[in-house]
């Protein structure tokens, strides 16, 4: 379990719970002292009802859970993210209604509590029930969402529940006065954080919109970590879980939790000083009207009692002041309320069973376990799925429960070892869903956990689904399946590499010469050659960054001797440097070039069979991040002949893939031929009197062509590495 993931969720059941418990209290003691002016009052409808608000709030949680689990992975995604936005609209609605009414919500409980006892004990279940119930479905949602969110299913809830805890001990000691608390300052002052956790849950929230296809832009990646960092370690999984943000992260998901941060953080605030100013407003008028009684009856004794303030409750404790009672008028009894004064124990009785029956009901009515529902197994280091020994056709929900210690991937494949299912990545201590439709035919699981060796379950022989589509199975690839088409790629990196070596050589010549318009246009050539060696993301590690590295990040910038390569010279032609003073970078990217060409097939280099799936939408979708975007322009402009180039290296990965992905994609590598052509077509389409021309010169109808273009490519090219892709027990 990651304590991490449980800290959000500790600080959401602890506010959420102080503000139920603090209900419950002013209730209470609303109670007691209505009781002390009309008699003995039972206090049994009020237990009865926050009773019902919390069968309420767990019903809502089991409906969510099981409705969920029957759905398809797209449709899961898309609930899952449209829950996500809304408890992050609630809790933010919370914040600032708490911000609002912390000061007078004694009061008008107080009054509410005054009339339900008029009209009869069980009106008193209905008021507790409809005080705590709307607290007790905010909380479950947003428990529900952030559970999700963290990828986590035991950690979040213990951390709800110690929070829950603390909250209840917390609340009984306010109501004994046995500690005197200021509610409004820690309200107030927890808030931000929160709000924190709340943008983290929006952020991942779209995520799930644009993964189930209701949002687009899931292709338009602002950062991508998860190749730099361990998802495992405990700096990084503090980092999410504490904000629920992942080191790969869409830039609609960035723009989303910075704009809500921003904007919600300056909301707070000014609604922090408008509240203050009200009540110094409110203290001056109370101030004024004290002084004017003290006036008008010099003999009196008294003072001025709290307004609003209920004997015995939290309010006591030091809090922003109360609103006059007489502003805060109880509300006329509802037709409800009316009823359950008549038949106090049967409401209270009914408040308590029917959201349980409405539940099970629900539940009831949704797909049978036998053509879907949700199975539990268990991953442990030495064990697969054991509990994996019947299934039903159809729809299918494997809640997978990580007890292993380590991270990995889990499979559901058919007889052929063919993958129906996955979960690519299952942190451990975390539960995750495996989702399939299954026809006739015989299913297991694989447990693929980093460092050791591969498990899987029993086998598991599904029938009675005649006329049930047959899932889609994917026949996993080995190392040995890549090897003949990635050597097949490097014999082409080879030749387009020496191209590439003498193309620098003509440079050298052009700038020894002092002919700068010449090194220009040989400087593109050769930007384009390396272009056609599909390196466009660093797949040579320090020597490709040498020969293609920006200077981001280093202490001198551009004019640090650490940035050399074709940028190099890239900025110097366009910024207006000599000839002589580009010599000597020229002369550094041939010796780099060179180191290249030597290591090609090493190792370190291009030498991982793994990478060429990843190497057929990565190029592309870096062209997309770089070159579009203008990240990596140093004054050329020359964003669309190089991407022009990124197609035609794709095209010859496709081209060596095209064999293994005609049985485990059938029809992908003609769809994305189409889409190469049209992307090519669009980037053609941006020249003007058959000169490249940059993004800031294209016409803004070209620009969006091209940028539609490879959008819809890249959704197509999303899937090669996946299809392809080797298990973790093999790799």
């Amino acid at each position: 379990m990651t304590w991490a993931e449980a800290l959000p969720n500790l600080l959401i059941g602890l506010r959420e719970g102080l503000e139920a418990g603090l209900v419950v209290s002013i209730l209470l003691a609303a109670l007691r002292k209505t009781a002390g002016e009309n008699g003995r009052i039972s206090s049994a409808p009020v237990w009865l009802g926050v009773l019902g608000a919390v069968m309420l709030a767990g019903s809502f949680a089991a409906v969510l859970t099981f409705s969920t689990g029957v759905l398809s992975s797209a449709a899961q995604e898309a609930v899952g993210g449209l829950l996500s936005v809304l408890a992050v609209g609630l809790v933010t609605a919370m914040v600032f209604w708490m911000r609002r009414t912390a000061a007078s919500m004694t009061a008008h409980l107080r009054g509410e509590v005054e009339q339900a006892v008029t009209v009869g004990t069980g009106a008193l279940a209905v008021t507790a029930f409809l005080a705590v119930g709307r607290e007790g479905l905010e909380t479950t949602l947003f428990l529900w969402t952030a559970a999700k969110a963290s990828g986590s299913t035991l950690a979040p809830l213990v951390g709800a529940g110690l929070g829950l805890a603390a909250a209840v001990l917390l609340c009984t000691l306010l109501y004994r006065r046995a500690v005197r608390m200021n509610l409004g300052k820690f309200f107030n002052r927890t808030a931000p954080a929160l709000i924190v956790i709340a943008a983290g849950v929006l952020a991942y929230g779209l995520g799930d919109l644009q993964d189930a296809g209701w949002l687009p832009g899931a292709q338009w990646v602002a950062f991508d970590l998860t190749a730099h960092i361990d998802p495992n370690s405990w700096w990084v999984s503090i980092i999410t879980g504490v904000t629920e943000l992942a080191p790969k992260m869409t830039v609609l998901q960035v723009v989303a939790w910075a704009v809500y941060l921003g904007t919600v953080l300056v909301a707070f605030v000014a609604a922090g000083r408008a509240a203050e100013a009200q009540r110094s407003a409110q203290a001056a008028q109370k101030a004024a009207a004290a002084a004017a009684v003290t006036a008008s009856q010099p003999g009196s004794a008294g003072s001025a009692a709290e307004p609003g303030a209920v004997s015995g409750t939290p309010a006591e404790a030091p809090a922003p002041a109360l609103a006059p009672p007489v502003a805060v008028a109880a509300p006329e009894p509802s037709w409800l309320a009316r009823t359950a004064g008549q038949r106090p124990w049967v409401v209270a009785g009914v408040l308590v069973l029917v959201p349980v029956l409405a539940a099970g009901t629900a539940i009831a009515l949704l797909p049978s376990a036998s053509s879907g529902g949700i199975r539990n197994v268990t991953v442990t280091a030495s064990s697969c799925a054991e509990e994996w020994t019947s299934a039903g056709s159809g729809a299918q929900t494997i809640a997978v429960d990580n007890k292993s210690g380590k991270s990995g991937e889990v499979d559901l494949v058919d007889a052929g070892g063919a993958v129906v299912a996955e979960i690519e990545t299952i942190g451990p201590g975390t539960t995750a869903d495996l989702n399939a439709t299954l026809g006739n035919g015989s299913y297991s699981i694989a447990c693929h956990m980093s460092g050791t060796a591969a498990t899987t379950s029993g086998v598991v022989q599904v029938s009675g689904g005649a006329g049930q589509k047959a899932p889609i199975a994917v026949v996993p690839v080995t190392l040995a399946d890549l090897a003949g088409p990635d050597k097949a790629y490097q014999q082409y990196a080879a030749g387009v590499l020496q191209q590439l070596a003498t193309d620098v050589t003509t440079i050298q010549t052009d700038l020894t010469a002092g002919n700068l318009a010449a090194a220009k246009t040989d400087w593109l050539a050769a930007q384009l050659e390396w272009e056609l060696v599909g390196a466009s993301y660093d797949s040579f590690g320090d020597l490709g960054t040498a020969v293609d590295g920006l200077p981001d990040g280093l202490p001198g910038g551009v004019a640090d001797p650490g940035f050399t390569g074709l940028h190099r010279l890239e900025y110097g032609l366009w910024h207006g440097q000599s000839a002589a003073e580009l010599v000597p970078a020229a002369n550094v990217l041939a010796t780099d070039m060179a180191s290249v060409q030597k290591n090609l097939t090493s190792d370190d280099l291009a030498g991982d069979p793994t990478n060429l799936p990843i190497r057929a939408h990565e190029v592309l979708e870096d062209a997309l991040r770089d070159h579009l975007s203008g990240i990596d322009d140093q004054g050329s402009g020359g964003a669309y002949p190089e991407t022009t180039a990124d197609v035609q290296v794709t095209r010859v990965v496709l081209g060596e893939l095209a064999p293994l992905l005609a049985t485990r994609g059938p029809g992908l590598v003609a769809t994305a031929d189409t889409e190469l052509t049209a992307l090519q077509t669009a980037l053609a389409a941006t020249k003007a009197n058959g000169q490249w021309q940059s993004p800031q010169q294209t016409p803004q109808a070209q620009r969006e062509a091209v940028d539609a273009a490879i959008g819809t490519l890249l959704e197509t090219l999303d899937q090669v590495p996946d299809l392809l892709e080797v298990p973790p027990s093999q790799s």
